[in-house]
């Protein structure tokens, strides 16, 4: 398995993995203007890349992630209920399916809360062993922060939502499973948010604040009181990347 993270606008986090002996790659979070980096990757690496996929229908920057996926001809995939929002056609991706990308596994697990359509992706290197062995967690659990609730208006009952993914899905995985996040500090995704771009779910459990809140009502409640400034061109990029 090979794998790169690539530090670009925005303080966010691209993701390029995959299977080099059976020539199968997947790009995650393009930001737009990085798509030639993703090309001449997986021409070094000769491979193919399969699936273009974003975590969520970004709102703090644009998205290169259709553009990229067009000029590789692969499907340009979001969570299935993006299909009714966005004004192109996607691979719509659903709840604990399985991406086969050679000897890579990846599950995707429906993560909402950040937004309605967030999702993370489990990856199993099955060359290593079946255990899961990293998750890609978007916009939902950063490295000592968590994502911000309120980008859809509804910031409680996102908030609410949040505390389900996060229990449900992330924190009852291996505590040595590694997590790489979608941003690092800078990023007004979340509040007080790392700059050490990976860490692990046993660390987060320990030492993310967020994370020590077992009570739902006050985790809602330390969530929504220390919101960052939405992002400046939040409209024009969520219209942009939802967009013909």
């Amino acid at each position: 398995m090979f794998f790169k993270q690539l530090a670009t606008k925005e303080s966010s986090l691209s993701y390029f993995f995959g299977c080099g002996t059976l020539g199968k790659a997947i790009a995650v979070d393009v930001v737009a203007g990085d798509e030639d980096w993703f090309m001449a990757e997986a021409e070094a690496a000769r491979v193919k890349i399969s699936h273009v996929i974003d975590t969520h229908i970004h709102a703090d920057h644009y998205s290169g992630g259709r553009q990229l996926a067009d000029r590789v001809g692969a499907p340009y995939c979001l969570f299935e209920s993006d299909a009714a929002l966005v004004k192109f056609p996607i691979q719509s991706l659903h709840d604990n399916e399985i991406i086969d990308v050679g000897n890579v596994e990846v599950k995707v697990l429906h993560t909402p809360g950040h937004t309605l359509d967030s999702i993370c992706l489990l990856v199993t290197d099955k060359r290593r062993g079946m255990e899961p062995w990293f998750v890609l967690t978007g916009d939902t659990l950063f490295v000592g922060s968590i994502g911000r609730p309120d980008l859809a208006g509804r910031e409680a009952a996102m908030a609410s939502m949040l505390f389900d993914s996060l229990h449900t899905k992330l924190l009852g995985l291996p505590d040595a499973t590694e997590i790489f996040p979608g941003h690092q500090a800078g990023s007004v995704c979340g509040a007080g948010i790392s700059g050490k771009p990976s860490s692990t779910i046993g660390f987060e459990k320990r030492f993310n604040p967020g994370l020590h809140l077992t009570d739902r009502d006050g985790f809602i409640r330390y969530l929504i009181s220390d919101i960052p400034p939405r992002p400046a061109e939040m409209g024009r990029m969520v219209a942009a990347n939802m967009a013909a």
